[in-house]
C-alpha cells in the first residue's frame, strides 16, 4: 500500500489550496477515505471523509471551507481548502477514513499558512 500526497506549501491566509493523494496497493474504490491533518501535539483524526459511494462528512472545523472528493478511476482523493487559516497549518495525510486507519501512513504534504 502506498499513498503519495501533494499540493501543500506556503499559502497566505484567505487563499485556496488543493491537496491531492494518489493511492495504490489496495481496492481503492471499496474504501472510505479521509484526510488527516497532523499538527504538533494533535492526533491524526480526519477533518474530512468520503465514503466509497461518495458521501462526505466534515468536522465543524472544516465544514464550509474544505471540500473532499475522489476519482476512483485515478485512484485519487482530493481536498480543496478555501479561505485557509493559520490554524489549518499541519502535515496532511490521506488514508482510510479514521481515526483508526487501515494502512501505513504516506509522507504527507506540509501546509504552512503565513502572510
Amino acid at each position: 500500500v502506498q499513498f503519495v500526497e501533494s499540493g501543500g506549501g506556503l499559502v497566505q491566509p484567505g487563499r485556496i489550496l488543493r491537496l491531492s493523494c494518489g493511492a495504490s496497493g489496495f481496492p481503492f474504490s471499496a474504501y472510505d477515505m479521509g484526510w488527516h491533518p497532523q499538527a504538533p501535539g494533535n492526533k491524526y483524526d480526519p477533518v474530512a471523509t468520503i465514503t466509497s459511494g461518495g458521501d462526505v462528512s466534515y468536522t465543524e472545523f472544516a465544514k464550509g471551507r474544505f471540500t473532499i472528493s475522489r476519482d476512483n478511476a485515478k485512484r485519487a482523493v482530493y481536498l480543496q481548502m478555501n479561505d485557509v487559516k493559520p490554524e489549518d497549518a499541519a502535515v496532511y495525510y490521506c488514508n482510510g477514513a479514521g481515526p483508526v486507519v487501515p494502512f501505513p501512513w504516506g509522507q504527507g504534504t506540509q501546509v504552512t499558512v503565513s502572510s
